[in-house]
């Protein structure tokens, strides 16, 4: 009795004309970025998708019953996740991730057509098991590029939050928050939270938050601040928020936001000069 032609079979006893045949395809315009993938990476990632499939679709349902979450497509879920991590960092986009993959059809039907060609019958079973298996893991891919650049773009924010938001000890007991920018609720809780960490770190009495670099001032930025000096009393310190412009200013007190028990100045050095007395610094000692 002939061994039946499956795509499982295929990729088992025809897995060089495939992978040759994915690669030759693998050539034409928006599924192949060598400026980004070397060709060399390419082939190397194509083999360990191909030879991971071709290892576990013998044992594993191919038909109705196929999941790629069951625990014995775990090996291609596996290569799956490296391929993705590699394009992630290489800057490649959803959609080329998915022609990458999805360009395997192609290799594929072309072998079963020319197995089952004179079948029909057999022949749109095999087509419709393999479109299914192939479109769950480009649909796979996908989603774990997207995650996995989510995660470096989440990184990098807290990186540049962190950056952004630096505290300075500028004398014994004073520190120094400058703000520049737009203030969210992200970057809002990490500067309360370095605002803190310093106060402690250092001893603070003083902690001035310097928002002469932050353009407008709505009233989920003024909340924002409130909850900041707030945080610092606590600690048992004193916050001193220095910048406000006549335009921030005005817009505060148009919004109907109420600043109580916060020592404001207009500048950095008018606040410093503040703090220096609350200390008891003498000017001839600053």
């Amino acid at each position: 009795m002939a061994k039946e032609v499956t795509t499982a079979s295929i990729l088992v006893d025809d897995y060089d004309r495939v992978l040759a045949g994915w690669l030759k395809v693998q050539s034409k315009e928006g599924v192949k970025r060598t400026d980004l993938v070397s060709a060399k990476e390419s082939e190397k990632q194509s083999r360990a998708l191909l030879s991971a499939m071709a290892r576990v679709m013998p044992d594993t349902a191919n038909d109705d019953g196929f999941d790629l979450s069951d625990s014995g497509w775990a090996p291609v879920r596996e290569t799956l996740e490296e391929i993705a991590e590699n394009r992630t960092e290489r800057g490649v986009s959803t959609t080329e991730m998915g022609w990458f993959i999805g360009s395997l059809k192609q290799p594929l039907l072309e072998v079963l057509q020319a197995e089952h060609g004179e079948n029909p019958k057999i022949l749109m079973k095999e087509i419709w098991n393999t479109t299914r298996i192939v479109d769950q893991i480009v649909l796979h891919a996908i989603e774990t590029l997207v995650t996995k650049r989510e995660a470096i773009i989440e990184r990098q924010r807290a990186e540049m939050t962190e950056v952004s938001a630096p505290v300075v000890k500028i004398w014994e007991r004073i520190v120094t928050v400058p703000l520049i920018g737009t203030l969210d609720s992200f970057r809002s809780q990490t500067v309360m939270e370095n605002l803190l960490d310093a106060i402690v770190r250092w001893e603070a009495e003083i902690a001035i938050i310097d928002i002469t670099g932050v353009s407008t001032v709505d009233t989920l930025v003024a909340q924002h601040l409130l909850k900041t000096a707030a945080a610092v009393r606590l600690m048992g310190a004193e916050c001193v928020i220095c910048g406000i412009s006549p335009k921030i200013a005005q817009t505060v007190v148009n919004l109907g936001v109420d600043l109580p028990n916060i020592t404001t100045r207009v500048d950095l050095q008018s606040g410093l000069a503040y703090a220096f007395d609350r200390i008891g610094v003498a000017p001839g000692q600053r």
